[in-house]
């Protein structure tokens, strides 16, 4: 049998990468948001998660730890010479015995939900074979479907991806064809936007896996997109993904951060409170 029973406990910790240094958003998080820095709103949306026993932030900047652990948190100072956040990842998992799944919130996910950390541990905990839980999003923006930025992913019928790429996927060729191109399919026929799912940032791994995987080299279809996922997949590794329970930002770049400061100012005090 492959399921397991989806009330198994395991024993998750969360690690929230943060680089300080980022090029279209320099010392993003700890730019403030309604009084408090990026990375605080973060960690305490990941610790808000059922399931979730500890948050770790692991960075290369001793600023971020001072912020951090002032607030009463726990970081850790990481190595500057990761390539990727899963290499930042890594290397604390590493040091974490007797723990199962590790949980990867990114650090400038401000509005992650925790109910969507809860649905991707519950898909690890049900099914023993999958190694990887990730989560999707419905998308409403045809620019969405177009940009490199916003990575598609494609499941079989049991969630269980097949691909994620920064193009079209799956591309609906008859569309285009009456249409002429993509995007005027999509202006014509606006229900095509269900056919794509938006890949957000957020995994759960078994801890096993994420340690074997940052020691495998860069896998060809990784290079190409600049997808690590593409890496695991290459290596037939199972990867589940479950819809979000609710839609998050990642905050690249200025635009984003005025948009999550507006959300963020309407949660605490929507309009017409006193």
């Amino acid at each position: 049998m492959s399921h397991t029973d989806s009330h198994t406990k395991l024993n998750a910790v969360a690690i929230v990468p943060a680089r300080y240094f980022s090029s279209r958003l320099p010392g993003k998080a700890l730019l403030e948001i309604e009084g408090r820095p990026m990375i605080l709103w973060t960690v305490e949306r990941a610790g808000s998660a059922r399931g979730v026993s500890r948050v770790i932030v692991a960075t290369d900047d001793h600023r971020i730890v001072d912020v951090v652990t002032a607030a009463g948190y726990e970081a850790l100072m990481t190595s500057p010479e990761h390539q990727s956040g899963s290499d930042r990842l890594a290397e604390v998992a590493a040091t974490l015995e007797g723990v199962d799944v590790i949980v990867n919130v990114q650090g400038d996910e401000p509005l992650i939900s925790p109910p969507t950390i809860e649905r991707a541990l519950a898909a690890l905990a049900a099914n023993s074979e999958m190694m990887i839980a990730t989560t999707d999003e419905e998308i409403f923006d045809p620019a969405d479907v177009l940009s490199p930025d916003v990575v598609k992913v494609v499941t079989n019928d049991a969630g269980r991806a097949i691909y994620f790429s920064r193009q079209p996927i799956p591309f609906p060729r008859d569309a285009a064809r009456r249409y002429g191109t993509l995007t005027q399919a999509l202006e014509f026929e606006p229900e095509l936007l269900r056919t794509f799912r938006k890949h957000t940032g957020l995994y759960v791994y078994r801890r096993k896996v994420l340690l074997e995987m940052t020691k495998w080299p860069q896998s060809r279809l990784e290079r190409s997109e600049s997808l690590e996922q593409l890496r695991a997949l290459e290596h037939g590794v199972y990867i589940g993904v479950v819809p979000a329970a609710a839609p998050s930002i990642g905050v690249d770049t200025p635009d984003d951060l005025a948009r999550v400061r507006a959300l963020m100012a309407e949660v605490l005090c929507p309009t017409g409170s006193v």
